[in-house]
């Protein structure tokens, strides 16, 4: 089952899925800046594009292009800055 999840106005859109072994995400986030809250450990994978971000308890911003990935905790939140459309695939734990 899908499931269509839009953020932000519009500008952040994603479908849920589940996965072989975890529930997913694959989505597009427009340019902007934005602040997105977790409730399980998410893994995020850039697919394409750049998404530069900055996560809990890290002063300085980190930029992950396709194929990199970062980690952000359950119940947390994080930043991130798009300057073009950017894929993704988020993993839920």
């Amino acid at each position: 089952m899908l499931k269509v999840n839009e953020y932000f106005d519009g500008k952040a859109k994603s479908i849920g899925f589940q996965a072989d072994t975890l529930p997913a995400t694959v989505g597009v986030i427009s340019p902007g800046e934005y602040e997105f809250g977790t409730t399980k450990r998410e893994t995020m994978t850039v697919l394409s594009g750049a998404l530069t971000v900055l996560l809990p308890g890290m002063k300085d911003w980190m930029t992950y292009g396709a194929g990199e990935y970062f980690e952000v905790a359950g119940q947390a939140s994080f930043k991130a800055k798009a300057d073009v459309d950017v894929a993704y695939l988020c993993t839920y734990q």
